[in-house]
């Protein structure tokens, strides 16, 4: 699985790429700063996952996520944030997100989210 992931934070990156490189199977393809980096890299890279921060500088997570769908319809996308509350997980999913997942919870369901979507499964707080 070769995954893109796009935060303005590098040591959230950072933290991402730890927590995934240590599944099996999961290659970090790629990191993007901003959301524009992001659909840059996307398009260069052609990865099975992204993993995109919704508040980033210039292009946010939710207009990355619109435009690299544009030219990647199938390729899935989680969204990731500080921010909770069913308004951004609406709007996760209007973006064409297949999954959402809090900053605060990542360490511990970044992995089950990644699986999830890697089954075909959607991953939405409930």
């Amino acid at each position: 699985m070769r995954i893109l992931i796009a935060d303005d934070h590098e040591l959230i990156r950072k933290g991402l790429c730890f927590i995934l490189e240590s599944h099996k199977n999961t290659e970090i393809c790629g990191e993007a700063s901003n959301g524009q980096d992001a659909v840059e890299k996307a398009t260069e890279l052609n990865p099975d996952l992204i993993i995109l921060d919704v508040t980033m500088p210039g292009l946010d997570g939710f207009a990355a996520a619109r435009r690299i769908r544009t030219f990647l319809p199938e390729v899935p996308i989680l969204m990731l944030s500080m921010h909770q509350g069913s308004h951004v997980v609406k709007e996760a999913r209007q973006a064409g997100a297949q999954g959402f997942v809090s900053k605060g919870d990542a360490g511990h369901i970044l992995v089950k989210a990644v699986e999830a979507i890697f089954e075909g499964q959607t991953f939405f707080p409930t």
